[in-house]
């Protein structure tokens, strides 16, 4: 469920005009920018453009997503250490 925020009038502008060109709406774009910066802030050595075409990817076809599992995690499950 959507929770109402204030915000500057400025960054609602360009969140309008950024959906518009996407064919999103203005809630749909302020979630994928601030799921784009949570991730990046989460990530620091990854380049923005990369976190943002997983994120975009990952909308498109979430079934064909996989989770990502740590090499020793894997090796862990499998007894492999």
């Amino acid at each position: 469920m959507g929770k109402a925020v204030n915000i500057h009038d400025g960054l609602y502008g360009q969140a309008k005009a950024h959906a518009m060109a996407g064919g999103q709406t203005i809630a749909e774009q302020i979630n994928l920018w601030a799921m784009v910066g949570k991730a990046g802030l989460d990530n620091p050595d990854l380049p923005t453009a990369f976190v943002r075409d997983l994120i975009l990817a990952r909308r498109q076809n979430p079934e064909l997503t996989t989770p990502f599992v740590p090499a020793s995690t894997y090796l862990e499950r499998n007894d492999l250490t």
